[in-house]
């Protein structure tokens, strides 16, 4: 399929890439990673990567302005459903390409591209230029090394031997200051940290080893903090004996929202995500509620996985 995908890119002069709302550094890194290796392939194409920008990731290459018509090839990254694309309209694109290592959820594109075995849509866009007539560079296998840590967290989880093939062959071509990479990704201000000592010493933790904490605006406000912070922090939470499920809960009042942030260490969480405006892969999901009823349900339904999968194992 990456031979069709090419030569679409071929065909158009004019080629969009978006990704899903609340840009994370796989997506961002995904669809920029994409968009300079078709310059740089092409240089005569308009090629814009598009959607929100977000000042966290400043490290990555700049995003563009929102072409003035949406028209020509969309491609989208990193992005199962069509609901999640930080995109105001689909209608007059010719074409439309969905490249993706999320499970499946619906069809909206004329071709789809899934590989959810793939750590990241990262290792994809890198597998994809390997395996084709784009172009790599420095820069560009900078930015899709970053993606591909980022999204498995330092490569402890959605790691196959092919990621690390993969990772190794950009660190034997290319001459990356990876502790410098690291620390683009990784380094937190200290009013992060503060955030996360709050959060390790006011998290509730269930019987049946649910672990979730709500970070208030006024919580937000009083740290000096990013809205987005605590979400950053949901992997940091992975080690501990007691907890299976882990969930930051973000207080978004401009949107009149409550963002979900949902890691695992054995129970399968997407589908109960997809169930509240959300989704993502089985052990690690977003969900997006309205009302503080309904994210109680949603913590509700969480536990009871956790409960059954505790009675699962012990069957076994």
């Amino acid at each position: 399929m990456y031979s069709d995908i090419f030569e679409e890119i071929k065909k158009y002069d004019k080629i969009v890439i978006a990704r899903h709302i609340g840009v994370d550094p796989d997506a961002w890194a995904s669809q920029v990673a994409l968009r300079d290796s078709i310059k740089a392939t092409f240089p005569n194409k308009q090629v814009y990567a598009v959607g929100n920008s977000s000042s966290k990731f400043n490290y990555f290459p700049k995003l563009d302005r929102m072409p003035s018509e949406l028209d020509g090839l969309l491609i989208v990254v990193d992005t199962p459903d069509k609901k999640r694309v930080d995109l105001p309209d689909f209608s007059n694109f010719s074409k439309m390409i969905k490249i993706d290592h999320h499970p499946y959820i619906e069809t909206y594109c004329d071709i789809e591209y899934i590989d959810d075995k793939a750590s990241s849509a990262s290792e994809i866009i890198l597998d994809f230029i390997n395996k084709t007539e784009l172009l790599m560079d420095e820069e560009i296998a900078e930015v899709l090394f970053m993606g591909i840590v980022s999204d498995t967290n330092r490569f402890l989880f959605s790691t196959t031997s092919k990621t690390f093939l993969m990772v190794s062959d950009l660190l034997a071509k290319y001459r990356l200051d990876v502790p410098k990479l690291y620390e683009n990704i990784f380094l937190r201000p200290l009013k992060e940290i503060r955030l996360q000592g709050y959060i390790e010493q006011n998290m509730e933790v269930t019987k049946n080893g649910l672990a979730h904490i709500m970070i208030t605006n006024q919580i937000i406000n009083e740290l000096g903090v990013d809205s987005g912070s605590a979400g950053n922090l949901v992997n940091n939470l992975n080690n501990i004996s007691e907890v299976l499920v882990w969930v930051m809960i973000s207080e978004d009042l401009k949107n009149g929202i409550y963002k979900f942030n949902i890691r695992s260490r054995g129970p399968i969480v997407n589908t109960i995500a997809e169930k509240y405006n959300g989704g993502g892969h089985k052990f690690a999901a977003g969900a997006r509620v309205k009302d503080k009823e309904t994210a109680d349900k949603l913590l509700k339904e969480l536990d009871e996985i956790c409960l059954d999968y505790i009675n699962m194992s012990n069957e076994v």
